[in-house]
């Protein structure tokens, strides 16, 4: 059954989740995300910020924007109230030099502690369902196109052999000193995850990246998502 998040953005015939959509989605779905809010001004981003917690990142919340980093589009490592300000003044500068685009606001939220940086994604097929794929995720994943793919729904074993697939499996078991990575935790996500676009067939295309493995024990968690949907 299609969650109500995907059916109100269909009914308003969008073709993408909004940022904050995409993590309440995930949410939702007990897939961890760090804590957020969406703030309309600059006097909501600080209080949203205060809310959250310090340090935090801000978001551009704009549906003609599909890749905000490419456009400068995201503000990591704010630290205090006044470099929230700011962070909102430059997000402004950076959708008005995009043609079209609009502002509808500002996501603040919570920065996660450092780690592996993974992406876990899916694309519909027509005949098959959904593929879901696995790899090194943030700025390395069209570089080195190290992925692993399965058809959606996932058992553990699955998800288990998708993650030792790829040559970045070395990386969360403790490469050259690295503490080892909460694997489990991946597992988890990546089960969840195909849960989600199995019972949501108008998700067509869905990212997400980067998933942050986080030291043995303390969890995964989904940093940005991106979810493409089928507009009748």
């Amino acid at each position: 059954m299609t969650h109500p998040i995907v059916a109100k953005a269909l009914a308003e015939g969008r073709g993408k989740l909004r940022e904050d959509e995409a993590l309440a989605l995930l949410r939702a779905y007990g897939i961890p995300v760090p804590d957020y809010a969406v703030a309309r001004d600059e006097e909501e981003a600080v209080k949203a910020a205060e809310q959250v917690g310090y340090p935090v990142a801000a978001k551009i919340i704009s549906p003609q924007i599909v890749h905000k980093t490419d456009v400068g589009g995201v503000v990591l490592g704010i630290g205090d109230p006044q470099a929230v300000r700011e962070a909102c003044r430059r997000l402004r500068e950076v959708v008005r030099k995009v043609p079209y685009a609009e502002l509808e606001g500002v996501l603040i939220q919570r920065m996660v502690p450092k780690g592996v940086e993974l992406i876990v994604g899916a694309v519909y097929d027509e005949i098959f369902g959904h593929v879901v794929l696995f790899g090194l995720g943030g700025i390395y994943t069209e570089l080195y196109r190290d992925v692993s793919m399965r058809l959606a729904p996932l058992e553990p074993e699955d998800a288990w052999d998708m993650i030792r697939e790829v040559k970045a499996y070395r990386l969360l078991t403790g490469y050259r000193g690295m503490p080892p990575r909460d694997v489990a935790a991946v597992v988890d996500v990546l089960i969840k995850f195909s849960r989600l676009v199995q019972e949501n067939p108008e998700i067509r295309e869905a990212d997400l990246n980067p998933v942050i493995a986080l030291e043995e024990g303390k969890g995964a968690y989904v940093v940005d998502a991106r979810f493409i949907l089928a507009v009748a």
